[in-house]
């Protein structure tokens, strides 16, 4: 699939109504999703045939992603019941299948196959600090579990500087939309 093509149909993911605020839901937009998943597989290999999980999953974009780029298992994690309907709804509506659990992403008790690659928009830490580093965390911790037993990884790299279009979710957002510099991180073990 072409990077255009799989932005074209991320573009019909349906993202929140209503964000929490506490567990800091911001859409992942189509741009960024295809850039980061595309990138994983047409780069590293990272998607095609393996088993993926999408941690704080929200309403599914980068999962939803995956499976369009022929992921052979593709698991969709969030604490969030009605982001899972959401998401639910997406796979539904772009007929492709992931498994969606509800669960706590600081004490996951899923226990699936064995996780080839962990996709993620986590949360900034802003609203809880730390959040963010609990999440790449569980990360380490799943992918290929047990061959991972001081969660360090072997290599850290930035890949590249992604632009993150935040629209104005909240009440005290006061602009319409900002433009945030991210960084896409890739982690091997």
């Amino acid at each position: 699939m072409k990077l255009k093509q799989l932005e074209s149909m991320l573009g019909d993911v349906s993202q929140f109504a209503k964000p929490k605020i506490d567990l800091e839901q911001y859409p992942t937009g189509p741009h960024i999703a295809s850039r980061m998943v595309y990138m994983a597989e047409n780069s590293f290999g990272d998607i095609s045939g393996k088993v993926v999980a999408d941690f704080g999953c929200g309403c599914g974009t980068l999962g939803i992603a995956a499976a369009l780029l022929e992921a052979s298992y593709v698991v969709g994690v969030d604490i969030d019941y009605q982001a899972l309907e959401m998401a639910q709804t997406n796979m539904e509506e772009l007929e492709v299948e992931m498994e969606l659990v509800l669960d706590n992403i600081q004490d996951l008790s899923w226990r699936g196959p064995v996780v080839d690659t962990v996709i993620m928009n986590p949360p900034f830490g802003t609203r809880r600090k730390g959040a963010d580093m609990e999440f790449l965390s569980a990360a380490l911790k799943h992918v290929q579990r047990g061959a991972l037993r001081d969660l360090k990884a072997k290599t850290a790299e930035v890949l590249c500087e992604l632009r993150y279009d935040l629209p104005a979710s909240y009440k005290f957002h006061k602009k319409r939309e900002v433009d945030i510099a991210v960084d896409l991180w890739r982690f091997t073990i």
